[in-house]
C-alpha cells in the first residue's frame, strides 16, 4: 500500500466559554482528575520548569495568595514537565528559603499530556518548556479565561485574584466590570438593546449614566 502522507489537523486549542479539556494526572497530592473539582473554580496555571527564579517567584506568591483564592471557593493547580520527585524537592525548598508552603497540587506532565490538551507548549519560546499560560475554569467547568506570559517575565498573581473575582461578580449579578475594577467598585449595567429603553435608560435613576450605552451602579 502507497504511504500514507496526509497530515493529521491540528489540535484545536481550549477556548473562551467552551468546556475545559479533562485529564487524570499525577500531582504531589497525589491523582487528580479536573472533572472531580466540579462545583468549584479552578485557576489552572502552567510554569517553565522547577528550580527556575522567576518561577519560584510565581509559586511563592500564589501560595501567599491561596487563602484569598480559597474564599472564592477556586482550587489552585500547577503544572509542569518535571517530574513528581522534581516537584516534591523544589516545594521543600521554597518552604526552606521563604517559610512558604506550596498547599495546592502540582502536576507532573512528563509525558506532556495535559500541556499538549492546553496549548501550553509554544515551540517558538521553548521546544518542550510550557510557557506561563493561565486558565480560569469556572464551576461549570467552562474555560472563563485565558492568559499567556512569556517566558522571561513573571505573571501579577494579584490580577489572576481579580480576574476571579471579577468573573464570580458578573456570573451572579448580570453586570460586567470596568477596566481597573475591584470589589467595592461600580460595576457596569448592561446596554439597553432598543431605541426605547435607550430613551428612558438617559433618564433612569439608582445608576450613573454617562450616555445611554454606558452606565454604572454600585452593588
Amino acid at each position: 500500500m502507497p504511504e500514507d502522507t496526509s497530515q493529521t489537523a491540528p489540535r484545536s486549542l481550549p477556548r473562551i466559554n467552551e468546556p475545559a479539556p479533562d485529564f487524570t494526572a499525577d500531582t504531589t497530592h497525589g491523582p487528580l482528575s479536573l472533572s472531580s473539582l466540579r462545583g468549584k473554580w479552578v485557576v489552572l496555571f502552567s510554569h517553565p520548569s522547577d528550580f527556575t527564579p522567576v518561577c519560584t517567584t510565581e509559586l511563592v506568591e500564589f501560595a501567599r495568595k491561596y487563602d484569598d483564592f480559597q474564599k472564592l471557593n477556586t482550587q489552585l493547580i500547577g503544572l509542569s514537565i518535571d517530574s513528581v520527585y522534581s516537584h516534591i524537592a523544589w516545594a521543600r525548598n521554597m518552604e526552606e528559603k521563604f517559610g512558604v508552603k506550596i498547599p495546592y497540587p502540582l502536576i507532573a506532565d512528563l509525558d506532556t499530556k495535559v500541556a499538549q490538551l492546553y496549548g501550553m507548549i509554544h515551540p517558538g519560546a521553548a521546544s518542550t518548556a510550557t510557557v506561563r499560560s493561565v486558565f480560569v475554569i469556572d464551576d461549570k467547568g467552562i474555560i472563563r479565561a485565558l492568559i499567556y506570559y512569556p517566558m522571561s517575565n513573571g505573571r501579577n498573581i494579584d490580577e489572576i485574584l481579580r480576574l476571579t473575582q471579577a468573573l464570580q461578580t458578573s456570573d451572579a449579578n448580570g453586570v460586567s466590570t470596568p477596566c481597573n475594577w475591584r470589589p467595592g467598585d461600580k460595576v457596569v449595567v448592561p446596554p439597553p438593546k432598543t431605541v426605547e429603553a435607550a430613551e428612558k435608560r438617559v433618564n433612569e435613576t439608582g445608576i450613573e449614566v454617562t450616555d445611554w450605552y454606558l452606565s454604572q451602579k454600585s452593588l
